[in-house]
């Protein structure tokens, strides 16, 4: 009898201390083999691990978020500025939350949203004026001012610049003088108002001469644009040049096309249609390298974030694998003195040991298939979401296809009842028709129908477009996102306000500007892409 209890505890010993070992061995290896995500954002995550109080916090976060926005990732840029917000609380008083909502502002103002841009940007200047700081109501000025010009608000937009100008000449800031004289040249050049911007922009450039910095090189186009547009293109070409000699210099491809695309306009203009053609070309070769250098560093970034999230996500798996191999060392522990007592009793409850073996296989399988079905719910749970803006996206466009027939009907009914003799009645029912025609010609609901196109379809167009060896225009991109829904020829009719025909002339034209087999329905490629 104790021979057998000494050879069941060896054994039983033996197995706890080799699964452990081998759990730990297996560890150290996932870790190991763990890739090195992309440094500065490493560092990032890093700094943001290590801080402990909320202010340094909020400053990892505010941190992590301008490196999102610098390569164009605003959603993420967004969620980073909002956590800082958060550890920030109530101290509206601190210079981080000033930066926080100059950034936050400014990533709705690239995405065009100009009202919630100058929520943020009128917080910023109010808590600037409480502040008494002036360089920052001078920056949220200058901001407010960007966004009106971008809405055609010039009148505001002169107003905020020029109040910014003066805050800046006040405090001698060089570099905010310059940057307003050119936004308010901008806003002249956009009134067509040529000879005051022409004066803004030379005063920013007396600024930023010589600095041979992005900066001159947008003054330096701006002023070569004033000598295009008031026919003065010999000096034209002489400011375009420069712009470009310092782009060159800097290797920023968005400022060479820039500067090609504008001598390209201006030997056209002079009549000199081969250099224009080759600036022209050469603008487009800058513009391709520009869009696939975002492309690939958007697509670093992402994968840097997808790679450290996975491999967090390993070791946190490994962390709860650890705590359940300890749970199940001290199981095995319990079963051995369970074995040792039960053999001191009788060989009667070895079959205890059995079950409590079972249960413990049970147990394991019973996690694995939980993992397994938590993992499935929440792939359905993403089918689900899609299949739902799917359908939201579809009963969009049947309801823009009837509102269309409806007016149209009503529109030809009211025109059958203007042509009756009686006066009073036609010309009411002609103020009718012509507002149905003004709402039909709206673009507002086709505006909202292609956010939700692009929200379940994002590289749709993008694909569509790379595909065609001509280039697609706005109508032909319309037809082809309403076929990627698969709609009728009818209802394509009703949604663009044009006869079926017509809708078959523009898919044959479609057609023959896309690498399709002939056998291939045009429906079925629009699906596949």
């Amino acid at each position: 009898m104790k021979k057998a209890l000494r050879i069941v505890y060896v054994v039983v010993l033996g197995c706890i201390v080799g699964h452990s070992v081998g759990l730990a061995q297996q560890t150290d290896r996932t870790v190991s083999n763990m890739g090195r995500p992309d440094s500065t954002f490493h560092a990032l995550q890093k700094r943001l691990e290590e801080s402990k109080s909320p202010i340094k916090i909020a400053e990892a976060h505010l941190q992590l978020g301008e490196y999102y926005h610098s390569f164009g990732l605003y959603s993420e840029a967004m969620e980073e500025y909002n956590q800082a917000l958060e550890q920030l609380g109530t101290e509206l008083d601190d210079p981080l939350f000033f930066l926080l909502n100059t950034h936050i502002g400014k990533v709705y103002l690239s995405l065009n949203n100009f009202e919630l841009a100058e929520q943020h940007f009128e917080e910023t200047r109010k808590s600037s004026i409480q502040l008494k700081d002036d360089r920052g109501l001078a920056i949220s000025l200058g901001l407010l001012g960007a966004s009106h010009e971008k809405q055609g608000e010039y009148e505001e937009a002169l107003k905020d610049q020029e109040v910014s100008l003066s805050l800046f000449e006040k405090l001698r800031d060089p570099h905010g003088v310059a940057m307003t004289n050119e936004n308010i040249g901008s806003i002249y050049e956009d009134l067509e108002q040529f000879e005051l911007a022409y004066q803004f922009f030379r005063r920013a450039h007396d600024y930023l001469k010589g600095s041979r910095s992005v900066e001159e090189v947008n003054v330096l186009n701006n002023l070569g644009d004033t000598y295009r547009k008031t026919g003065k293109y010999v000096p034209a070409l002489e400011e375009t040049s420069k712009a470009l000699n310092i782009a060159e210099a800097l290797n920023d491809l968005h400022q060479m096309e820039s500067a090609h695309k504008d001598l390209s306009k201006t030997y056209a203009l002079m009549g000199d249609y081969e250099k224009a053609h080759a600036h022209l070309l050469q603008a487009e070769e800058f513009n391709s390298a520009m869009l696939r250098s975002q492309n690939t560093d958007q697509l670093n970034v992402l994968q840097t974030i997808y790679e450290t999230n996975k491999k967090e996500a390993e070791i946190q798996l490994l962390k709860e694998q650890n705590k359940v191999s300890v749970a199940n060392q001290n199981l095995l522990w319990v079963a051995l003195f369970a074995i040792v007592a039960i053999l001191t009793i009788g060989y009667n409850y070895l079959g205890r040991k059995r079950k409590a073996k079972l249960k413990i296989q049970e147990y394991k399988q019973r996690m694995l298939k939980a993992e397994l079905e938590k993992k499935a719910i929440e792939e359905k749970n993403l089918q689900d979401e899609v299949q739902l803006k799917a359908a939201s996206l579809s009963r969009y466009s049947l309801h823009l296809s009837q509102k269309n027939k409806i007016l149209l009907d009503l529109a030809n009914t009211l025109r059958n009842i203007a042509a009756r003799k009686n006066m009073d009645t036609s010309r009411k029912m002609k103020e009718l028709v012509k507002e149905i025609d003004f709402n039909l010609q709206q673009e507002q609901e086709w505006d909202e129908f292609m956010v939700f196109f692009k929200e379940i379809h994002p590289e749709f167009i993008k694909k569509l477009s790379s595909l065609s060896e001509n280039s697609l225009s706005p109508a032909e991109l319309r037809l082809g996102m309403l076929l990627r829904l698969n709609l009728s020829s009818k209802e394509i009719a009703s949604i663009l306000r044009v006869t079926p025909d017509s809708v078959r002339v523009a898919r044959h034209r479609l057609r023959k500007k896309l690498p399709i087999d002939q056998k291939e329905e045009l429906v079925n490629f629009m699906i596949d892409l």
